[in-house]
């Protein structure tokens, strides 16, 4: 029987497991159920992927796009294992062929969306199969709470029902802890059958720069990254295809995508990306969920997000291969102004949640701490330090002592049994006695009026600074309350001190994208000739470029520059399939391009 390492090895070309993947394999082949947070390109598939090719029986994924799917197939198939989906992008033969392999157990994984999955065809088929497990991805989806709300994906808890005994793994790269409570709930997994992977991407530089002129900006970005791909999210259709005609002007490969589009052009228009015969996709939100592209090396939002949710997993989208990557935010308060606009149509409730989460987005452009840290507290991991790779670290603000400051909010949150949201908090403090104040018996707390002496609009900053630092929480489903942490205990005992920044004007914050050209080294040469050879294998074979080896496995090719088969099956990324497919053809062109530098004549 072929253990998980060297499925690992064989089918992927890696030798060790990421964080947390090992434990939730075994815990999955033990037939135990468990949600499974880890960040885009933490490697939530291989926990899933691993497991169906170590145990008898098809594994059946529930995705929620079909592009999604199809990719993800594709990769599988490319390394030698036997994958395929269902979905309404088949003929009736089709999904006829593919059922008759998934009967005779040629099928180890299958894809399938959840609205095909409450098909009573689909049930009947399932029932036949033996099912060596069921994985739930982009989970987020079944919580109303989240950002991505599909009601289809309330259609799932058939699979408790109709298979009990079946382990049912749950993941996603993008949930708090209230959404996290609702999978469970909805899922039906015991609380204590969580795996929480760290959210930190250190591969991804942050960045949040003026609104002012952005084109111009991102004329000046993408001076310094050709023939790198990315994407840039416009919160109109109408933005899309003007930002994208502009750097078609200027000679971009580039192409717009938004849901006003039929649905052949955007298929043409992903596969053309995904296939780098794009370089640049201009995109509204509808773009990118079922995109498994491993080599984007950026990321651009030319508009503010509608949440901290929607942006991470935004950003996630770079750099999944574990290379550097660069994100990039504009913002302004006119981005501001048009979302609350989009809200106030709502019902209340709804408008009182988006609006909150799109308060806490503005927040984080505006911030002046380390912008890594608000991310990581936002999801509630308590970051061990300040990044170094955002434009804060790279040029931090002045600090003061707020150890004061932050203690006599914290008092007043514990104070008032940490019911209270951040308006009341500072009416306590400021020694407001408003009738609400007075009727929960605010104004007789011993932080009554302790903040006097410091403005509204300085407490609300401070507080966000505080929020934003991780020292202290706030629960969305309990009317907004400031909840207190172990840092915020550590707080007040005296055992941790506070640094805050003044508060400054948003044009004094933000900057405007400059910086000199990058200069080419020879291991970038190398890697350009291997991204080109890359994408000529690619065409030949009719499959995306990432799907032959990742950016992350070129750059490692061309700074080790293996020399012979045993070699290049050390460089992470090559699996034994993928060495017998196209090692040889690398090894040339990498004994090719030695020899031209060796008599000054590599080009590229």
């Amino acid at each position: 029987m072929m253990t998980k390492h060297d499925a690992l090895k064989k089918y992927f070309g890696y030798e060790i497991f990421y964080p947390l993947q090992s434990e939730i394999i075994d815990h999955v082949r033990a037939g135990k159920d468990a949600l499974v947070l880890m960040p885009t390109g933490g490697g939530k598939s291989v926990c899933f992927q691993i497991p169906a090719l170590i145990t008898e029986g098809t594994a059946i994924v529930i995705s929620p796009l079909i592009a999604l799917m199809k990719d993800q197939v594709d990769s599988l198939t490319a390394n030698g294992i036997a994958a395929a989906f269902l979905n309404s992008s088949l003929t009736d033969s089709e999904s006829a062929e593919i059922t008759g392999q998934c009967l005779k157990g040629g099928i180890k994984l299958l894809y399938i969306s959840p609205e095909r999955l409450a098909a009573p065809s689909t049930i009947s088929l399932l029932q036949k199969l033996r099912l060596s497990l069921f994985a739930v991805d982009e989970a987020h989806c079944i919580s109303s709470w989240g950002h991505d709300f599909r009601p289809d994906y309330l259609k799932l808890s058939v699979l408790r029902e109709k298979f009990p005994a079946v382990p049912l793994l749950a993941l996603t790269a993008t949930a708090d802890r209230v959404i996290r409570r609702d999978i469970l709930r909805q899922l039906a997994i015991p609380e204590e059958h969580q795996f929480i992977a760290s959210f930190d991407r250190p591969n991804l530089s942050l960045a949040v720069y003026s609104g002012q002129k952005r084109l111009d900006q991102i004329l000046r970005f993408l001076a310094k990254r050709k023939n790198q791909p990315g994407i840039i999210y416009c919160l109109s259709r109408k933005t899309t295809e003007r930002v994208a005609g502009r750097l078609q002007d200027r000679g971009y490969q580039a192409a717009y995508y938004h849901a006003g589009m039929d649905n052949d052009e955007r298929s043409k228009i992903q596969d053309g990306f995904i296939r780098d015969k794009i370089q640049i996709i201009c995109a509204t939100i509808a773009f990118g969920l079922g995109i498994d592209k491993s080599n984007i090396r950026w990321i651009i939002h030319y508009s503010l997000p509608k949440n901290i949710e929607s942006y991470y997993q935004e950003i996630g989208r770079a750099g999944r291969d574990g290379a550097p990557a660069d994100t990039v935010l504009f913002y302004s308060y006119a981005d501001v102004k048009t979302h609350y606009e989009m809200l106030k149509d709502l019902p209340q409730d709804r408008q009182d949640l988006l609006s909150a989460k799109l308060d806490r987005m503005k927040r984080y452009a505006e911030a002046d701490v380390c912008r890594r840290r608000i991310l990581l507290s936002y999801f509630n991991e308590q970051p061990q330090g300040d990044c170094g790779n955002c434009d804060v670290c790279k040029n931090p603000p002045k600090k003061f002592d707020g150890t004061i400051i932050a203690q006599k909010a914290l008092s007043a949150v514990a104070r008032s049994g940490e019911k209270i949201n951040m308006t009341t908090l500072i009416n306590i403090l400021r020694g407001s006695a408003n009738p609400f104040i007075r009727e929960n018996g605010y104004d007789r707390i011993k932080t009554f009026g302790a903040g006097r002496d410091i403005k509204y609009g300085e407490w609300a900053e401070y507080i966000f600074q505080l929020l934003n630092s991780g020292f202290v929480d706030i629960a969305y489903d309990e009317g907004y309350a400031l909840k207190l942490n172990d840092l915020s205990r550590k707080i007040l005992k005296a055992e941790m001190d506070v640094l805050l920044t003044q508060p400054l004007e948003l044009e004094k914050k933000l900057s405007t994208i400059a910086a000199p050209p990058k200069k080419q080294t020879p291991a970038d040469g190398l890697f350009e000739r291997l991204r080109m050879l890359r994408k000529t294998l690619a065409d030949e074979n009719n499959v995306p470029a990432y799907v032959v080896f990742s950016d992350r496995t070129l750059l490692e090719m061309a700074d080790t520059r293996p020399q012979d088969e045993i070699e290049m099956l050390g460089v992470s990324g090559v699996g034994e399939h993928k060495m017998n497919k196209y090692g040889k053809i690398f090894l040339e062109e990498i004994r090719r391009y030695a020899r031209e530098e060796d008599r000054g004549t590599s080009i590229n």
